[in-house]
């Protein structure tokens, strides 16, 4: 069962994340709010976030030093961030940003559905290494198991490789539609980095499991992976 991606809101005006909840509503995710860079900190330490928007301008810790917080720590450094400001002070301001660890630096008032579609980019991403992580268990599974049933007796080697092999298709599927959305809309180079790395990992996941194929052995010629 696939469970929701969470993506995490950090702003201190509560009309603000009110707003946010309101536009990223349709993406049938679970929204977290954090009113502080304080508050954003200590949600991090237990959960796990596609994204995180995060507001500049905030009292105390503002937005670059919570993300200077965020991207210093193992568990978190590779958590997407998305800044919001009110303010535009030019391209020192914006490069700050950048130089920060975010991946997209958006000015209010901003378009509604141009931060969802972008939200749901790097939303779609975490899913996808989810169920690519998914498909690494199962596969250290078998490994593991030297040509016994898989735990609890299951299945059989030759079985759970098939669906095994299935489920990866399926994940290749997808990441393939993703790419070629990414392409056809000049996503941010960031997104279209991830998806690469994302599909590189694919693809060494299927030579993998190629391998283990009967009759294939390390010389073996399995067809080749449509990524």
């Amino acid at each position: 069962m696939v469970q929701k991606a969470k993506i995490l809101l950090v702003d201190d005006r509560p009309e603000n994340l009110l707003a946010l909840e309101a536009i990223l509503s349709a993406l049938d995710q679970t929204l977290v709010r954090a009113s502080s860079g304080e508050e954003a900190l200590k949600a991090l330490l237990t959960d796990d976030f596609a994204v995180i928007l995060l507001d500049v301008q905030m009292p105390g810790m503002d937005g670059f030093e919570t993300a200077a917080h965020i991207k210093r720590r193992e568990r978190t450094r590779d958590i997407p961030i998305i800044f919001l400001t009110a303010i535009n002070h030019g391209p020192h301001h914006t490069f700050r940003g950048y130089a920060a660890g975010a991946v997209d630096y958006i000015s209010k008032p901003f378009d509604p559905w141009v931060l969802r579609a972008k939200v749901s980019v790097f939303v779609e991403l975490y899913m996808k290494n989810c169920q690519l992580r998914e498909q690494a268990a199962l596969l250290r599974l078998q490994l593991e198991g030297g040509g016994g049933k898989a735990a609890g007796g299951a299945k059989e080697p030759a079985g759970l490789l098939a669906e095994l092999s299935a489920r990866l298709a399926a994940v290749e599927e997808q990441a393939e539609a993703l790419s070629k959305q990414l392409d056809d809309e000049s996503a941010d180079a960031a997104a279209v980095a991830t998806a690469a790395h994302l599909e590189r990992k694919l693809t060494g996941l299927r030579r993998a499991l190629d391998a283990l194929e009967p009759g294939t052995g390390n010389g073996g010629a399995p067809v080749p992976s449509q990524n």
